[in-house]
């Protein structure tokens, strides 16, 4: 998944704001001190994500569903 999200952000750069939001949003408690070293999400919570909105923790969404989730993260931080 996080390849995934890299391959999004080469191609549309515009979403590397609400991408690193997302990630500084939903880090891992104590990031800083497990390799590697990187505020993002824990992989449970991906799988969680995937989980509950697919059915199915490994599903592969669609570009299309994916930026609209980030847009929607975005929005939802910035109050509305």
């Amino acid at each position: 998944m996080y390849r995934r999200m890299m391959g999004l952000a080469v191609r549309r750069p515009g979403i590397i704001p609400a991408l690193l939001g997302l990630a500084w949003a939903s880090r891992r408690i104590g990031w800083y001190r497990r390799f590697p070293f990187l505020p993002i999400p824990p992989r449970s919570y991906l799988e969680w994500r995937l989980d509950t909105a697919y059915g199915e923790a490994e599903a592969d969404p669609p570009e299309r569903e994916t930026l609209r989730y980030l847009n929607w993260t975005r929005r939802m931080r910035k109050g509305g």
